[in-house]
């Protein structure tokens, strides 16, 4: 299977870096075929332009944004990587979403109706977050972030998601919570319907 790994942290030694890692060796483990996207390492622009929204209308994008495009139409499977700052995506990864999922690429209207264009594709997100799950919970947070990710970029444009992971405490995580996490990807990933080959 194809898959491909969007990954947002700045820093090699964070806890993101360690669950890429994982999903990595998972996936080679299974003779998959993997591409990663490290959108800090490769320097990724995510500044949407007056040029990126004008060219976006008429079918037109820059040479950087046609290459992660490339990258998706390859994957059968996509794995977003990347922590909650500020109840939402880092800049960068919003700044991608922004660039690379463009109208008539990962979405469009027919007719007055939104379709979702990435359809067959299926997606797992690896989220960690410094606030616990009883205090999202408490405020609605977690119904939140799932609406405005899950519904609003995702399945908006018309990937299948498999699981979305929530690590919570993590700038706390201690290395039993960290273990369990490994074995909820593992899992995951060894589930038939992400590993078909």
């Amino acid at each position: 299977m194809r898959h491909l790994i969007i990954y947002a942290h700045p820093n090699e030694n964070s806890l993101n870096h360690s669950l890429l890692n994982t999903v990595i060796e998972n996936l080679e483990s299974q003779d998959h075929e993997i591409r990663i996207r490290d959108l800090y390492t490769i320097g990724f622009n995510p500044i949407l332009s007056l040029a990126d929204m004008q060219g976006q209308r008429m079918g037109q994008v820059s040479d950087d944004v046609k290459l992660e495009q490339e990258h998706i139409l390859w994957a059968e499977q996509i794995t977003f990587i990347y922590p909650i700052w500020w109840t939402g995506l880092p800049a960068i990864m919003k700044g991608y979403i922004d660039r690379v999922f463009s109208y008539g690429f990962a979405y469009r209207y027919d007719q007055g109706i939104q379709k979702g264009l990435l359809k067959g594709k299926k997606a797992v997100i690896i989220n960690t977050h410094g606030k616990s799950v009883e205090e999202y919970e408490q405020t609605g947070m977690d119904k939140a972030l799932s609406l405005t990710s899950d519904a609003g970029i995702f399945i908006y444009s018309g990937l299948e998601i498999i699981r979305h992971f929530f690590f919570d405490k993590a700038d706390k995580a201690t290395p039993e919570n960290v273990s369990i996490w490994k074995t909820q990807i593992t899992n995951t990933y060894s589930q038939p319907a992400l590993n078909l080959k």
